[in-house]
């Protein structure tokens, strides 16, 4: 992910986060999106972007809710056109 811009929106169920991230495009804004697992280490908290067998339902929940996020950012967007 790019520190230099923030998300347009995140979703999560933990310990999985979509981050969903808008973009410029020739024929206007586009939506996208990343996926990251938070897990915790030695205290402190890392992120991966691997998911293991027991993370693929949460994985799949959370791309679900991340593709209805951006349903409603492409409805905004044309709200204010």
């Amino acid at each position: 992910m790019s520190d230099s811009k923030k998300p347009a929106s995140k979703v999560s169920i933990y310990p999985v986060t979509a981050a969903i991230w808008r973009n410029e495009g020739p024929k206007g804004a586009f939506y996208s999106a990343t996926f990251e697992r938070s897990y915790k280490k030695d205290g402190k908290y890392q992120s991966s972007d691997s998911f293991g067998g027991s993370d693929l339902l949460i994985l799949a929940k959370v791309a679900d809710m991340a593709h209805t996020e951006m349903e409603k950012l492409r409805a905004n967007d044309k709200q204010a056109q």
